[in-house]
């Protein structure tokens, strides 16, 4: 039996694995290697590491994590976790059974976007959903913004920063009221409530949006907030409390409802979604466990 199983390898789970190695606690590692941020030229915010290519990331941090002895590391999807009596056991799909007597979560989280023709085609060159990540990268160019959620206003606001040459389209969605929209256009933000249709341009980058009523507005970039949804749920077999968000429910310290069960990064939806605010509850929910498993040994 391992002292944990952590199921996924992102930088939450990476970072839980490395702190609990130097821990020497026996834990293993699973991760189906199918990261959210592949799709991305380079990952931005985090401290020393800014700019790097998300493979090259992973690259050093699996380097890091397993050079401790009591780490291990399988690649495969999990399909199944059991709450037993002295712990959890994680069924993979090659058929393995992992028993644990703690389980870190940290499969993080999927996005769900419009449906629009050639969008996926410009998401990670010149279409983004995090402009803390890639506003910089676009500063001063002409942009836009395509939400359905009421968060709009907020993150126009936001972009407005990095680019004043700003469209803001609401893909039919009156998401605005008159006030709203009169705000953002005094500040020239051009607000455009016809759905969106297409993206258009050549090799990722992005030429102009093309709009229902045939319109078509020439933009170099843009960002598409997305729906975000848990990339794993075991909720129906563990049992846990989710947010309103759909993510697992844990206290302060990344323990979630489940006696033994945490969850670390955006599995737990931290916010923003970063790779530095994942590393960072990934470590915190590692000190958690070790925490628990030291005091279990004197009881």
């Amino acid at each position: 039996m391992k002292d944990c199983v952590i199921v996924g390898g992102g930088p939450g789970g990476l970072s839980a694995a490395l702190v609990l190695g130097r821990a020497r606690r026996s834990v293993m590692l699973i991760d189906n290697n199918h990261p959210r941020n592949a799709v991305t030229h380079a990952s931005h915010g985090f401290l020393t590491r800014d700019g790097i290519e998300p493979a090259e990331f992973r690259r050093i941090a699996y380097e890091e994590v397993l050079a401790y002895p009591s780490v291990d590391h399988r690649q495969a999807d999990v399909v199944d976790i059991c709450r037993q009596l002295d712990g959890f056991e994680i069924i993979l799909k090659t058929g393995e059974r992992v028993r644990a007597k703690k389980l870190i979560i940290a499969t993080g989280l999927k996005e769900k976007f419009p449906e629009i023709d050639g969008l996926h085609n410009f998401y990670g060159k010149t279409l983004f959903n995090c402009p803390y990540c890639d506003g910089w990268e676009w500063r001063d160019r002409p942009i836009f913004l395509l939400s359905e959620e009421p968060v709009l206003l907020h993150m126009a606001k936001l972009l407005y920063n990095w680019s004043q040459d700003l469209v803001v389209c609401t893909n039919g969605k009156p998401l605005l009221t008159a006030e709203e929209r009169n705000m953002l256009e005094s500040k020239h933000i051009q607000v455009i409530e016809t759905p969106v249709v297409a993206f258009e341009g050549r090799n990722g980058l992005l030429e102009q949006i093309v709009l229902a009523d045939g319109r078509r507005i020439k933009r170099s970039a843009g960002f598409a907030i997305p729906n975000w949804q848990p990339k794993a749920d075991f909720s129906k077999q563990l049992g846990y409390a989710v947010t309103e968000r759909g993510g697992i429910a844990t206290d302060a310290m990344g323990r979630s409802t489940i006696s033994g069960l945490y969850a670390a990064g955006d599995a737990a939806n931290v916010w923003p979604s970063q790779l530095i605010y994942a590393a960072s509850d990934g470590y915190k929910t590692a000190v958690t466990v070790n925490h628990d498993l030291s005091e279990e040994r004197f009881v």
